[in-house]
């Protein structure tokens, strides 16, 4: 995972209309800490800010921060959002050490194509979207790719078969199914006075 420059202001105006008037003039306030440093509040541009989590990483990119003159590796530990707009609000960074391992929520993409279970008029289903991941900050993936091109139906491909890269670990429960090659739905022809039932 590449790293990203990032410089946060410092001092920030603290509390709720602090914050407001930060970002009315286009900063998002945020909070720093981690590695002996003392939780330090801090403004980035929103600019900056989205353009670093608009990478393949997301909001798991990987940030080597400007604080007072101090670079710092960094990663997101919360990122709030507003209700409606879903522009960021604020924003946790937790320092971290090149060696250490961290956790990270990444995406299970589904890559290829069950023929199998296209030819049984069934369907894949994904049953969870993302999985926590424990490595060094450099070793997290972007995201799992999950190979459904060998799955049947009534088929599963469970987190204890993903596929992971050297050196990380799943921290889920290896039985929690990923994916399912769902059997066709069954159309039950209505008796008179009824209506069509569809199940699966």
């Amino acid at each position: 995972m590449s790293e990203i420059a990032l410089t946060l202001n410092t001092p920030r105006t603290s509390g709720t209309t602090g914050a407001r008037r930060t970002r009315r003039s286009g900063q998002i306030p945020g909070v720093i800490y981690g590695h002996g440093l003392e939780a330090t509040a801090f403004s980035v541009d929103a600019r900056d800010l989205r353009s670093a989590f608009t990478t393949d990483a997301g909001q798991n990119a990987l940030l080597n921060v400007t604080l007072n003159g101090s670079s710092h590796l960094a990663v997101a530990k919360e990122v709030q959002h507003h209700p409606v707009r879903h522009t960021v609000t604020h924003i946790d960074l937790l320092i971290v050490n090149r060696d250490e391992e961290i956790t990270a929520e990444v995406p299970i993409n589904i890559v290829g194509e069950a023929q199998a279970v296209s030819r049984g008029d069934g369907r894949v289903e994904q049953q969870i979207f993302t999985v926590t991941l424990r490595a060094v900050p450099a070793s997290i993936p972007n995201s799992i790719e999950v190979d459904v091109t060998d799955l049947v139906i009534h088929g599963t491909i469970k987190v204890d078969d993903l596929q992971l890269p050297k050196g990380v670990k799943v921290e889920a429960d290896p039985e929690v199914i990923v994916v399912i090659g769902a059997p066709p739905k069954v159309v039950r022809t209505p008796q008179e006075g009824e209506t069509a039932e569809v199940s699966s």
